[in-house]
């Protein structure tokens, strides 16, 4: 299966460095009348990247034989650092036009289905669009820094359609809804990769988006076509729509058994049992807490880089708060000052720092299982101050273990 994929891919490659000459050597013979411009939208699969499906554009010509899809979402993975270029907004995303039977035949081996929407365009408005995609085409303007919301591939084949339309079209309004509401319909059966997106996304994803703004997303994008009206003449941008591909059973890839919210509860249950253990054999756990702090501290770094991101909606993270890196450079003094027994208010600093996030709930939605990770945070900052800070200004100066332990 491995091998058969690997082979596809490279053929494809083949194909997209020839398509500029295969696809528009007709561009002399070309009868705008004829021409049939369409709008694909395919299904998502199994892969990651694709969970949220795909949009391309369709060239038909039945007089010359001309059938090419038009992808705005052309990328590697073998490209140097890739995955980081993605993450901070600097990846480079390309054109690529290709035979439409091969582009049908890849969504048929991943099991997609393909939705065709042949668009309502006078004959002038045709070549005006073919002419600007094959500009677009050209070497020196194929290449654009893609942005996953505001510049994406079907961002692009929507503004090559509806820029070069007379008078514009206009939607028919529907409901709103934040960009994490609406990733979240698309990633619900895939509880990790939603980690990550709402470990990474900050308080931008929860805020309102317009309508154009949602059509980021294929699913929206084209059932606001199917209601669009042209402005100029009053008539239905959409012809006729129709499914050329049905999508079929696909294998799920097996993820984690568990899902974040359940490892959270594992942390959880861990974190009160420990705590008791102590407070009953008088032991003190500190390898447990330096364990934590990592554990916030590796998650921290991930969103600290992320306040350096091309990418609006990830700058400002409320979850900062409760995971970042300073914990890092907070080890080595904790492990020494419970080892020797010394007072240690750091806990004070830690515990406001997980109240301010908790009240930051109210702003932002936090990925699944934050909160149970604050709460095991929490105890073991609460079972800090009361054991360490018994010395400090700031704490309880007469706190015994024994009072501690009925505290607790």
């Amino acid at each position: 299966m491995k091998h058969r994929k690997i082979i596809l891919k490279v053929f494809l490659l083949a194909v997209m460095m020839l398509s500029s000459t295969l696809s528009y050597s007709q561009e002399s013979v070309l009868n705008p009348d004829s021409l049939e411009i369409s709008l694909l939208t395919c299904s998502p699969h199994q892969q990651v990247y694709s969970l949220y499906g795909h949009t391309a554009i369709r060239l038909r010509d039945q007089r010359t034989g001309l059938d090419v899809a038009v992808n705005y979402g052309v990328f590697s993975f073998k490209k140097p650092l890739f995955i980081p270029r993605f993450v901070f907004g600097v990846a480079e995303y390309e054109i690529g036009i290709i035979p439409f039977k091969y582009f049908i035949s890849e969504y048929a081996y991943y099991g997609s289905s393909i939705t065709q929407q042949v668009l309502n365009l006078t004959p002038e408005e045709k070549m005006i669009i073919f002419d600007a995609i094959r500009v677009n085409n050209m070497p020196e303007n194929k290449y654009y820094r893609y942005n996953y919301f505001y510049d994406n591939c079907t961002t692009r084949a929507r503004d090559i359609l509806v820029n070069h339309i007379k008078g514009g079209v206009t939607y028919k309004p529907r409901d709103g809804k934040s960009y994490r509401e609406i990733i979240h319909e698309k990633n619900e059966g895939h509880p990790w990769a939603r980690f990550g997106n709402d470990l990474l996304l900050g308080v931008g994803a929860d805020m309102p988006t317009t309508q154009e703004q949602r059509q980021f997303l294929p699913d929206n994008m084209m059932i606001d076509f199917e209601n669009a009206i042209r402005n100029d003449n009053k008539t239905p941008l959409t012809d006729t729509t129709m499914v050329i591909l049905n999508a079929r059973e696909q294998i799920i890839e097996k993820e984690f058994p568990l899902t974040p919210t359940q490892c959270g509860w594992v942390l959880l249950i861990v974190t009160i049992a420990l705590t008791i253990y102590e407070i009953i054999r008088k032991k003190n756990l500190r390898f447990y807490d330096a364990f934590l702090m990592i554990v916030a501290s590796v998650m921290g770094i991930v969103i600290f880089l992320m306040l350096f991101s091309e990418h609006p909606t990830v700058r400002l993270n409320l979850q900062i708060l409760l995971v970042n890196p300073l914990p890092l450079f907070f080890i080595r003094r904790l492990l020494k000052r419970q080892k020797n027994g010394t007072r240690d208010c750091q806990y004070i600093l830690w515990t406001i720092l997980i109240i301010l996030f908790f009240l930051g709930g109210f702003i932002q939605s936090y990925a699944e299982g934050m909160y149970l990770l604050a709460s095991s945070l929490l105890i073991r900052n609460i079972k800090g101050i009361i054991y360490h800070c018994k010395r400090c200004p700031f704490g309880s100066r007469k706190a015994s273990f024994d009072n501690a332990k009925d505290a607790l």
